[in-house]
């Protein structure tokens, strides 16, 4: 429902701004990557070490971080002025889950949100791919990294995995499990600050309501 909420939203936007031949064209985009997706993934592996957050400040200064991990967080976030914009819905979903969220507001904007689960309830929303994190033994897993466009490239995702890697460490969590597209080096190239392992590689196929996820382990 949520889903169809947001894609609702969208598209009215698009046919206001952009008119009906654009909304027809996204429209048909949309359907075809409902019935089909396919795609090859990494396997990440992060060892959670002290850092010194001075090497991963980003290249912006005046900027606000906030961690959520309630909706009563992110409802006294709105009421102090920081907009969360079409995020807040997804971001209840997932708070109700028991995800956290890392949260970096320029001028009271969000800019960049990251994620967190500690539990196989909270994976399911913010990554749904099926790899395996041994929640029991004190692993964690990342996911649902966003950054606004205006601002790729100043370094805010390098900044929030560094303060998604401290909160683990606090906590004593020793190893971080995520995955990233093969095809995304901008985010290959923020996670190599880390020193991550790739374990291995897995590919995607989703066809209707048909699944397949299929992991090979790298050397």
């Amino acid at each position: 429902m949520y889903r169809v909420k947001v894609q609702v939203r969208r598209a009215k936007q698009v046919l206001q701004t952009e008119g009906l031949i654009p909304l027809l064209r996204q429209g048909f985009a949309f359907l075809a990557a409902s019935f089909l997706q396919c795609g090859t993934y990494y396997l990440y592996e992060h060892t959670v070490t002290e850092r010194n957050e001075a090497d991963f400040m980003p290249k912006i200064q005046n900027f606000t971080f906030k961690t959520v991990s309630t909706n009563q967080q992110a409802d006294e976030l709105v009421a102090g002025g920081f907009e969360l914009g079409s995020q807040i819905t997804m971001m209840r979903r997932r708070l109700d889950r028991g995800a956290i969220a890392f949260c970096i507001f320029i001028e009271r904007e969000l800019a960049h949100i990251g994620w967190v689960a500690l539990t196989e309830e909270a994976k399911e929303l913010v990554d749904a791919f099926p790899y395996k994190v041994d929640f029991s033994n004190g692993e964690a897993c990342t996911g649902g990294t966003w950054t606004d466009p205006k601002y790729r490239g100043t370094g805010l995702m390098v900044y929030g995995y560094f303060k998604r890697f401290q909160f683990l460490k606090e906590r004593g969590k020793l190893i971080s499990r995520n995955v990233v597209a093969t095809s995304n080096v901008a985010s290959q190239r923020g996670h190599a600050y880390f020193g991550p392992k790739i374990c291995g590689e897995a590919r995607y196929l989703k066809l209707l309501w048909w699944k397949c996820w299929r992991e090979k382990p790298l050397p």
